[in-house]
């Protein structure tokens, strides 16, 4: 995704816990005469990083046109951030919600800004409960559940965005890429990727429609939906993923409780 931006002459500020990595796609860019390109190491996991982040960006007078909430991971086993979150919690949807409300509420994303969000197919298959996201006791923990109730999350959350904030002139987008053959697929799930290794998306396949919503910005009707191949798709494939009585209000509220309790934590 930030090789595409790249090559369409965008300037792609890419974040990311590993500063190696960071600097290796640096050296590739600039190897392949690729400018633009500007990294911020962030561990995501970490909500003061996520903090920092924001600062950094504030103070320094950016203005971001698109956001591209793309950070995620399926951990196989429990693991718990020092600020005593379960991990791929706080990485595939906490973060994204500190990250995106702190850059609005400093104006870095405005009028005339988009937020992309990057969800999966594992998303429906579980509807929307917070009870699911951030499961701390190791007896309970299912890295496959919690990755899908992530990703149902983030569903509903732009939806919440998009009633919170689109009077604001910003726009928010959620859309699925596909099955991918992506690391965190060779890494979790072993037995999906031989079963259907043949059908599995590259990475441009992949990240084209959210290029596309970046650089299109399409209207969109006001119900919950997903984008996919860049076209409008439900947000529920099966009855049973409707059957909740939380709303995309009640999650802001759930991840704006737990932000706040990280904040007083800090201080």
């Amino acid at each position: 995704m930030v090789w595409a931006a790249l090559q369409g002459g965008a300037t792609v500020i890419a974040a990311a816990r590993s500063e190696t990595k960071l600097r290796e796609l640096a050296s590739d860019a600039s190897a392949a005469g690729l400018s633009g390109l500007e990294i911020e190491r962030c561990d995501f996991t970490s909500l003061r990083d996520t903090r920092q982040l924001v600062e950094r960006l504030s103070s320094q007078g950016s203005r971001i046109d698109v956001l591209m909430n793309n950070v995620g991971v399926m951990n196989d086993e429990l693991v718990i951030t020092p600020e005593g979150l379960e991990a791929s919690f706080a990485s595939n949807l906490l973060a994204h919600y500190v990250l995106t409300e702190g850059l609005i509420e400093r104006r870095v994303i405005a009028q005339g800004s988009a937020v992309v969000n990057i969800t999966s197919g594992g998303g429906y298959s579980v509807p929307l409960s917070t009870a699911l996201l951030n499961v701390t006791d190791p007896a309970q923990f299912n890295g496959v559940v919690a990755y899908a109730a992530h990703k149902r999350a983030q569903i509903s959350l732009t939806s919440f965005w998009r009633e919170q904030h689109g009077g604001e002139g910003v726009g928010f987008y959620v859309m699925h890429p596909g099955w991918a053959d992506t690391a965190g697929v060779q890494r979790s799930l072993p037995r999906f990727r031989r079963l259907f290794r043949p059908v599995l998306r590259n990475a441009q396949s992949g990240a084209d429609t959210a290029l596309w919503l970046a650089a299109t910005r399409p209207s969109q009707p006001s119900q919950e939906l997903v984008w996919f191949d860049r076209k409008i798709r439900a947000a529920h494939a099966f009855a049973y993923t409707q059957a909740t009585k939380e709303t995309a209000a009640d999650l802001a509220n759930y991840l704006a409780s737990i932000s706040r309790s990280s904040v007083r934590e800090e201080r």
